[in-house]
């Protein structure tokens, strides 16, 4: 178990040392803002939909590993999804993420975003993982606003 957990750790400082998609996009379609003032986590989230695909998409901000991480993979894992399976895999990831009773991803597979199940363990972090998520929602609806995980 010790070693499963080194290799998540190793994929979220990863992703934090190096985003993946992490740049501003011009041309965004759609974008919102996403604020957890409990860690001071900050992003925005952008997309370039055409034809109900998520033809790009990418994240600027600063947070912590957790945040980064979590928003770097989101953003490897939809590009090229539909903008429905993009909120199902919210839906999936948030389920993983809230549900007390849920303890491995049966049913739910997230791939890579697996690494962030460990964080359950840690309430507090949650929202940290979770923001991005909650960003991207907000902008799958064409919004353009901001979003806090208060």
């Amino acid at each position: 178990m010790s070693d499963l957990r080194s290799l998540y750790q190793e994929v979220i400082l990863d992703h934090k040392k190096r985003p993946r998609n992490f740049r501003l996009m011009e041309s965004a379609d759609f974008w919102a803002d996403g604020h957890n003032p409990l860690c001071g986590d900050k992003m925005t989230v952008f997309l370039k939909i055409d034809d109900e695909i998520i033809k790009d998409v990418s994240f600027q901000g600063e947070g912590c590993a957790i945040s980064m991480a979590s928003a770097s993979l989101m953003t490897e894992i939809i590009k090229g999804k539909s903008a429905q399976e993009a909120e199902c895999l919210f839906s999936k990831f948030h389920r993983l993420m809230t549900d007390d009773g849920l303890t491995h991803t049966s049913g739910l597979p997230l791939g890579k975003l697996e690494v962030l199940a460990g964080v359950k363990e840690f309430p507090m972090r949650v929202k940290c993982a979770t923001l991005a998520w909650h960003t991207l929602h907000t902008a799958l609806d064409h919004s353009n606003q901001v979003v806090t995980t208060e």
